[in-house]
């Protein structure tokens, strides 16, 4: 007998543009670039024309509704698909917000729910278009290398600017205020990203060196640990996960291994130097007096509704000082449900992961799922919009799949022809 449709079955959920093949609209990059300018923060070294943090603020806070409003126009019948990463988000943001009705840390605090959740209801949005392919990808390079050029002119036109001695000669932005680990975490996370999709034959050589080189030079002369070692712990990770299935991945691998055990030997003392920065061992093993306010924050009484939710979302800082660990930070700001819901969603990202088979985009979620988890250490990000937040969104898009298979290994695109 024939099948009948029945309206309201059909009705009831619309396939997504990643199960229909719907070309993604060139204005979703366009969207996410303004995501990313607002993670970029308003503090930094000074910059060549002073720029007001109240302007700053306003041009973040203003790209952040701009893209709401796109992804929206984009997406108008609301059509998304399931993620378990923005669920688990989605209910970080609704403890966040009971923490912050208490006022404990101000009205700065609801505000920051708000922007939290108006950055959560785009990526949403968004996911109408999470197809395991690397659209994303290309315009996560696209507007952090943008960033870095910005850094890379501050430094031309005002070296002193861009490397101040209140940074300890650091570079930093001088066009718009970014601090070294910023610009630390953009260039490595870039560099990695662009050297994978070189691998997996997705750009040419020279395209992944034009990325790559300058990325690697902001990296060095921003002198930052944390990027540094996230950079290398996510290519080894991503490398082996490709070993098995890909020859030229083992090669990669195994010539990385070799160049990484020679610079040891003979570049050993010029790496502890660069790593020790001009600090004593006492500082180095404070972690730049990170310890001491990690010992305060632990030390610090706290009632037994703080130790659960949290005082709500605040600048990241205890007693005035950086808290520079998302553990610790998700603890002072969301409790003990703040840290089993950040553990649940990198969970849930491995688990996928692992279980996917071996490809480019799992090994490019790979990578920024490591560089994410060995960076929560010294960086905090991972209890509010961030740019962590959305490397690990990439990474979610890319181990997202639809009746549109994403591209394995060996679906090579020839040279000369975009991914």
């Amino acid at each position: 007998m024939p099948q009948v449709k029945t309206p309201l079955l059909t009705s009831i959920r619309q396939p997504t543009a990643a199960e229909t093949g719907e070309p993604t609209p060139k204005l979703v990059g366009a969207a996410w670039a303004l995501l990313i300018l607002n993670t970029l923060g308003s503090t930094g070294a000074e910059t060549v024309i002073p720029l007001p943090r109240a302007v700053s603020q306003l041009v973040t806070m203003g790209a952040l509704m701009t893209a709401f409003v796109i992804a929206l126009a984009l997406n108008p019948r609301l059509k998304i698909r399931p993620s378990a990463y923005l669920l688990l988000l989605t209910l970080l943001l609704v403890t966040s917000t009971v923490a912050s009705l208490h006022l404990e840390a101000g009205f700065g605090s609801l505000f920051r729910c708000f922007r939290f959740g108006v950055f959560l209801a785009t990526l949403w949005l968004l996911t109408r278009w999470w197809n395991g392919r690397f659209t994303f990808v290309r315009h996560h390079i696209k507007m952090f290398g943008a960033v870095l050029v910005s850094v890379a002119i501050g430094l031309v036109i005002a070296p002193g600017k861009a490397m101040p001695e209140s940074y300890g000669g650091r570079l930093a932005g001088a066009v718009w205020p970014l601090t070294p680990p910023q610009v630390g975490q953009y260039a490595a996370v870039i560099a990695g990203l662009a050297a994978l999709l070189w691998l997996g034959k997705r750009t040419t050589m020279t395209s992944a060196l034009i990325v790559i080189v300058p990325s690697l030079g902001l990296l060095l002369l921003s002198h930052t640990r944390t990027a540094t070692l996230g950079l290398v712990a996510g290519l080894v990770v991503a490398l082996l996960s490709l070993a098995m299935t890909n020859a030229r991945a083992r090669k990669v691998f195994t010539t990385f291994v070799l160049a990484a055990g020679f610079a040891g030997v003979v570049l050993g003392g010029l790496l502890q130097a660069w790593f020790l920065r001009g600090q004593s061992e006492e500082n180095f093993s404070s972690l730049t007096g990170r310890a001491k306010v990690w010992d305060a924050l632990l030390a610090a009484p706290r009632t037994v509704n703080e130790y659960i939710f949290g005082v709500g979302l605040t600048d990241k800082s205890y007693d005035g000082l950086p808290i520079d660990n998302s553990w610790l930070a998700v603890y002072h700001e969301q409790g003990f449900t703040g840290i089993a819901i950040v553990a649940a969603f990198l969970l849930v990202l491995v688990a996928v992961a692992v279980l996917r088979p071996p490809s480019l985009a799992r090994a490019c979620a790979i990578f920024l799922i490591t560089y994410c988890v060995s960076a929560s250490y010294t960086e905090a990000g991972l209890g509010d919009a961030s740019p962590y937040l959305l490397h690990l969104a990439l990474a979610a898009s890319l181990l997202a799949q639809g009746t549109v298979r994403a591209a394995s290994d060996e679906e090579f695109i020839p040279k000369g022809q975009p991914a």
